[in-house]
């Protein structure tokens, strides 16, 4: 009889020292549970962590999403506001008014020229000036001594050959005066033409023609330029051209006077749009893209020449997709992801990774086309802290 007994309290001792064991791992696991729970894509928080990782969430909105084709692009000046200014002779540069980058007015002064040529337009034009009074007085002398000379015909006190004398001193004296004009206006338009100041020392001012910003500074003092050589550029910034290359596939959507959208690397969270101008006749038989211009208004002068942009053209139809925060994006193994969150009594959570595929991008938020349901909660800060997590219990689990 006492065997039976023993056997009965080994047996008993074997299932209580398993239920020890069940009872100690359900207490390991509510101590760690930060530690992958069910699926290496599920990490889990306490409220302690939720805290220190900074870790907030929400629900993804519902919008929708349009196919796009992206296009690099480049923001240029606008070459209808924009004026290019050269030497108007040879000359040598006294002095330069502005810098790179200044904002200047229409007719502020640029640059200073010195020229001969200059100098010599300033002596025509003033010779040309001084003949005028002379030429002026002989025209009228002339007109008078016909009239007498008529005058002394019609009561017989002069003969018919002094009067037609007189009407052709006349005819020469009105010549000379007409030659004389012409040739001052000639002076003029030449000084104008060189921008030669009042003075006779040969000086050319440059002016700005309108209102806008210095682009390029090609004139260094002391320097002896040709005719025709750059010297500043200006360029009215509140408009510019933004152009862009555009693959055959995305060729039949575009139309002039349509607009785009375009992102900037200096804004990333910032959309900007821009009006068509002009579709390319022909694809560039180089890079089998075709060339689009397209205007951007910037009154603000946000946007600078010279930027680099990606251009994005709607080319399909609208389908439903689920906008989040750039900030709730990460990735992982190059995979775009994000984390479901499902809170747990206590203050902790439970995180899924999810993989997902973005449709495009607006007003700084990410709008995900497979992968995640709108209204569906996901954590939109420390979303990095989350993946640390994820990836610490990974390496657990493998270990």
């Amino acid at each position: 009889m006492k065997r039976p007994v023993t056997l009965f309290a080994c047996c008993a001792a074997v299932v209580l020292a398993f239920a020890a064991l069940s009872c100690t791992k359900g207490k390991s696991d509510a101590t760690e549970p930060s530690r992958a729970s069910g699926s290496s894509q599920i990490v889990v928080f306490t409220a302690e962590q939720i805290t220190h990782g900074g870790v907030r969430w929400s629900p993804a909105e519902s919008t929708s999403v349009v196919e796009t084709d992206e296009m690099p692009g480049q923001l240029v000046p606008d070459e209808d506001h924009t004026s290019h200014l050269g030497a108007p002779a040879q000359a040598r540069i006294l002095r330069v008014h502005v810098r790179l980058g200044d904002r200047v007015r229409r007719g502020e002064l640029l640059v200073t020229l010195q020229s001969a040529q200059a100098s010599a337009a300033r002596a025509e034009y003033d010779k040309a000036r001084a003949e005028l009074p002379s030429r002026t007085t002989a025209f009228t002398y002339a007109r008078t001594a016909r009239e007498r000379a008529e005058r002394l015909l019609a009561i017989k006190a002069a003969a018919q050959q002094e009067v037609e004398r007189a009407r052709a001193d006349e005819d020469a004296a009105r010549a000379g005066l007409e030659q004389a004009r012409a040739e001052e206006q000639r002076a003029r338009t030449a000084l104008t033409h060189l921008n030669a100041s009042s003075s006779a020392d040969g000086e050319i001012t440059i002016r700005s023609p309108l209102d806008g910003v210095v682009l390029r500074r090609e004139a260094a003092p002391g320097a002896v330029v040709e005719p025709g050589a750059p010297l500043v550029s200006v360029t009215d910034a509140r408009t510019l051209w933004l152009e862009a290359s555009a693959s055959d596939r995305a060729a039949a959507a575009l139309r002039v006077g349509d607009r785009v959208r375009f992102t900037v690397p200096a804004f990333p969270a910032k959309t900007f749009e821009a009006r068509i101008e002009n579709v390319g006749g022909a694809l560039d038989p180089e890079t089998r893209r075709l060339p689009v211009r397209a205007a951007v208004a910037n009154a603000a002068g946000t946007l600078r020449p010279q930027m680099f942009a990606t251009v994005s053209l709607e080319i399909g139809s609208s389908r439903p997709a689920a906008a989040v925060s750039e900030n709730a994006i990460v990735l992982v193994d190059r995979i775009p992801v994000v984390f479901v969150a499902r809170p747990r009594e206590g203050g902790g959570a439970e995180f899924e990774r999810r993989n997902i595929e973005i449709g495009g991008r607006r007003d700084g938020r990410a709008l995900v086309t497979r992968g995640l349901r709108p209204g569906e909660v996901v954590v939109t800060e420390g979303a990095f802290a989350v993946k640390s997590q994820l990836e610490r219990s990974r390496i657990v689990k493998e270990g």
